[in-house]
């Protein structure tokens, strides 16, 4: 039972609650770091259960409760989070040259966002959230719904061995994780971002992202895996072009690397279910 596997996978599930917590005190940035380690986590478990031969039933089930957590249930809070903040976008822009600025400033604020609500939710305060507004950001809940779903449906079906239908919860997870990364890097200078990323970032586009990508957890859309191993030269090709333009984007890009990184995934793995298909025509 607590073999090194499923002490790691279970390592992932405590980075998963300690994400969680960092929310509710702010600090979304490092909730964030703590879904990144996890993934980390996620990794390490199948490499060292494969390397040592330990694979087990029990072990794929733990791995599944482990990534609700940390890849469905801390990206939905990620996400409520940030909806709290799109509410209240257009005042941080207007007022924000008349406040002191920190380096806990954005971690004030957030926390800051979260007791208003609270009082807005359960003590009907009179703040920006209205009757109406200040129930938008439980839509962000509809990623772990979808994500137990997916899970569960990953485990029982045999066609996903070598590739994927639909976004994993992972990848999922790391796009959630672009937005409350781009706003802490950026917030200092929120009142001159171009008008598409306060668009973006706006709560009820936050909404729609939220439904979007958990609709494609669940999708018949084709994605490749990254394993390497057991792979034509082609398939092989495109997986470590997509790794060396990765490792490129990153440091030029930074956070907006995530987006961009996902897109080309994306890209990438469309022309290869097409090209497979048509081969085997």
């Amino acid at each position: 039972m607590f073999n090194l596997a499923n002490i790691l996978t279970s390592c992932n599930l405590i980075c998963g609650v300690i994400s969680i917590a960092f929310c509710f005190s702010g600090q979304l940035d490092c909730a964030v770091y703590a879904i990144f380690v996890g993934a980390i986590f996620d990794f390490a478990d199948g490499f060292v259960a494969r390397a040592l031969k330990i694979e087990s039933k029990m072990g794929k089930e733990l791995d599944s409760l482990s990534d609700l957590i940390t890849f469905g249930v801390a990206p939905g809070f990620l996400m409520f989070f940030m909806i709290l903040i799109g509410i209240e976008q257009p005042h941080l822009i207007e007022n924000f040259d008349k406040k002191v600025s920190n380096v806990h400033y954005e971690h004030y604020y957030v926390f800051n966002q979260f007791i208003h609500w609270v009082q807005a939710f359960f003590y009907d305060f009179p703040n920006n959230f209205n009757a109406s507004i200040k129930y938008l950001p439980f839509i962000a809940f509809i990623i772990p719904f979808f994500s137990l779903f997916r899970l569960a449906h990953f485990n029982l079906d045999t066609r996903q061995a070598r590739n994927f239908t639909g976004i994993p919860t992972p990848l999922n997870a790391i796009m959630i994780c672009f937005f409350p990364l781009y706003f802490h890097e950026n917030m200092m200078a929120w009142n001159h971002e171009i008008n598409a990323m306060h668009f973006l970032f706006d709560c009820y586009s936050l909404a729609v992202i939220a439904v979007l990508f958990s609709l494609l957890l669940i999708s018949p859309l084709p994605l490749m895996s990254m394993k390497l191993e057991g792979i034509n030269k082609f398939e092989k090709t495109l997986k470590i072009f997509l790794i060396i333009s990765s490792l490129i984007l990153i440091p030029v890009f930074k956070v907006l690397a995530i987006p961009i990184i996902i897109t080309l995934y994306l890209v990438i793995s469309t022309y290869h279910y097409f090209k497979k298909s048509k081969n085997e025509i």
